[in-house]
């Protein structure tokens, strides 16, 4: 038997239970078959449209925004539907409870009239609210930008730097890009938060250089006061497609790298700056991609080459893993770290000040936001773009702008 055979079977076995149990929902609670098929037909389209995308896909095209549309509706309609089966199965159970009871006891146990049809109707009504959630997240949520402004204080920032801004930005993400009036709405919000300083914490592309060709006189346009400087994410290596030829590989990475200069952006690959401002400096660190499972090109060492222990120092690695497992509590003393990576899955629920969560927390220590440990801090940002799910569910795009403190 071919390998594939027993996961397709079982994935089969899935598909189809979700279906019967969904369908069952709407034939409880709906007497018309127009509205019944209806609902059926869609779920079909939708698994065609998947599979025929998977099937066609290829590796060498990268991730093209049709594959993510395809994810994108596959998940809108699925994820619903695990909210029905959970409450039609839990009553089923019930129902079965109630039999064997009704069965080993001497009275006559029956259950409610119209529980089905409540539960039915309870179950359709708690799956729209991600059902309409996955739609806004793929129409608008994707583009609702939001600024997050943290005030960080450190006693060993030279005075010159204090009220110092920063704006940083992660994971672009061009390739998934369509909506160029959005995008350009997102890069005048960064804009109009007029730092001092602009920093990119990588993934500008899914895989391929030439998907920033229709992006580059969007992205040149981002300003800020004393430079712009970035490092690249695991993606900007182009690991994730076939190329015909590994030269083709080789070629596409340095035309990647040679996108940061044409937008402006000073790219440090395992190298440092030195910042200056009224004759005090702060040091700037950027290194390659490290990543837990991913390519592990950083050097924080070489990264740090001529930087004295006793400076401030801002460090850019696109992963926060690097920051857990190498740099948090590393004797040289890396003040603030800047990442990004994990898009805080592009799905969760954030409540400021209630909740916070993802089902990225259980990949990532830091999946989004700021954390502290050790006196130093990294920030996990949430990414400006999009990848594999083209949209954003409670996990909004980000621009984060960090005020440097003395004290």
């Amino acid at each position: 038997m071919p390998r594939w055979l027993f996961p397709l079977i079982i994935l089969t076995i899935v598909v189809v239970s979700v279906e019967v149990y969904s369908f069952q929902a709407f034939k409880t609670i709906s007497k018309s078959k127009i509205v019944r098929y209806f609902f059926l037909l869609i779920s079909i389209a939708v698994y065609i449209n998947f599979f025929i995308t998977l099937l066609t896909y290829s590796r060498s095209d990268g991730q093209t925004p049709q594959f993510q549309m395809a994810v994108g509706l596959l998940l809108t309609i699925s994820i619903p539907k695990l909210v029905i089966i959970m409450l039609l199965f839990g009553e089923d159970i019930y129902r079965w409870i109630l039999k064997l009871i009704s069965a080993i006891s001497s009275g006559e146990t029956k259950p409610l009239v119209g529980r089905r049809k409540f539960i039915s109707q309870l179950a359709l009504g708690l799956a729209a609210i991600p059902f309409a959630s996955f739609i806004y997240g793929i129409i608008q949520g994707k583009y609702n930008y939001k600024v997050i402004k943290y005030q960080l204080s450190f006693k060993d920032l030279p005075d010159a730097f204090d009220g110092y801004t920063i704006t940083q930005i992660s994971d672009i993400h061009s390739g998934s890009f369509t909506n160029k009036e959005k995008i350009q709405y997102g890069v005048d919000l960064i804009n109009q938060q007029k730092s001092d300083l602009m920093l990119f914490t990588g993934d500008i592309v899914n895989n391929q250089a030439s998907e920033m060709d229709n992006w580059i006189d969007v992205f040149d346009k981002l300003e800020a006061k004393e430079g712009k400087y970035s490092i690249l994410g695991n993606h900007d290596y182009g690991d994730y497609m076939d190329w015909e030829h590994p030269q083709d590989k080789i070629d596409n990475f340095q035309k990647v790298k040679d996108i940061h200069k044409k937008i402006g952006f000073d790219l440090l690959c395992n190298e440092n700056r030195y910042l200056e401002k009224d004759g005090q400096k702060i040091a700037l660190v950027g290194v390659e991609n490290w990543g837990k499972g991913f390519n592990q090109a950083g050097d924080l060492q070489k990264a740090s080459k001529g930087i004295k222990q006793d400076d401030f120092k801002i460090l850019m690695s696109h992963d926060p893993s690097h920051w857990e497992l190498k740099v948090k509590q590393d004797d040289f003393n890396y003040h603030l770290t800047l990442s990004g990576h994990t898009h805080g899955l592009q799905m969760g629920i954030e409540i400021p000040g209630w909740i916070k969560w993802s089902p990225s927390k259980f990949v990532y220590k830091q999946w989004a936001g700021l954390y502290e440990e050790f006196g130093r801090y990294v920030n996990v940002n949430r990414g400006f773009g999009y990848h594999a799910f083209p949209g954003r569910v409670g996990i909004w795009p980000e621009i984060t702008v960090i005020e440097l403190k003395k004290g």
